[in-house]
């Protein structure tokens, strides 16, 4: 085995992140230090960690990269100083270690896409619902925030399960958000209105420009 199998066979992800000092919670979440992160959004799982705020991603190494500018090279070198590791002699647990399955691999694609769709919807319809609520008892509810106030808690609902569920539930949501392109549908229907908002917004500042 090369350095780089080596080390990502004998340190986690969380591993990692504890030993460079972020704190995950009891659901392995913590504030992304890739971005201005109010709440934790990074998830750290075994062998990957992926952010649904910015949409950072990787393994070990590169997250030991990200966080301290190296390259791959390099991060993979700390790893092993850091975490007493012989480049030259496989860890105990490489021995062990699962072969990659092009199933699996398959799955945490598509299961880091519906992630993706899923937190990009759960943001537009946070804005919604604030943005669009009425004003007054008299004024009718803008559509908008009417399907804020219907998704929002499913959606929520959704990517916790792909955030905390066990395989089995988030192998059955995956499936579900997959067949017959609804997760597409979303993502398209995310992009037409979040482009349609900027065009919105671009215009009254033309507007309010040209005033």
């Amino acid at each position: 085995m090369n350095l780089f199998e080596t080390v990502k066979a004998s340190v986690s992800v969380p591993d990692a992140a504890k030993m460079y000092g972020l704190q995950p919670n009891h659901h392995d979440m913590v504030r992304c230090p890739f971005h201005d992160d109010r709440h934790p959004s990074l998830k750290l799982n075994e062998d990957y960690f992926y952010c649904f705020g910015c949409g950072a991603t990787g393994d070990v190494i590169d997250l030991t990269g990200r966080l301290f500018v190296l390259s791959p090279y390099e991060a993979a070198r700390k790893l092993a100083v850091d975490f007493g590791i012989d480049p030259d002699k496989p860890s105990p647990a490489a021995a062990f270690a699962k072969p990659k399955h092009p199933m699996i691999s398959a799955f945490r694609d598509d299961e880091r896409y519906c992630q993706r769709v899923l937190c990009d919807y759960l943001h537009l319809l946070e804005d919604w619902k604030v943005r669009y609520a009425p004003k007054s008892m008299d004024e009718d509810f803008d559509d908008r925030f009417v399907e804020a106030c219907q998704m929002l808690d499913y959606i929520e609902y959704l990517a916790d399960i792909l955030t905390v569920g066990t395989l089995e539930q988030r192998t059955v949501t995956v499936k579900d958000l997959m067949k017959d392109g609804m997760i597409g549908g979303l993502e398209e229907k995310v992009r037409r209105d979040c482009t349609k908002e900027r065009g919105i917004t671009e215009y009254g500042e033309n507007e309010r420009i040209a005033g």
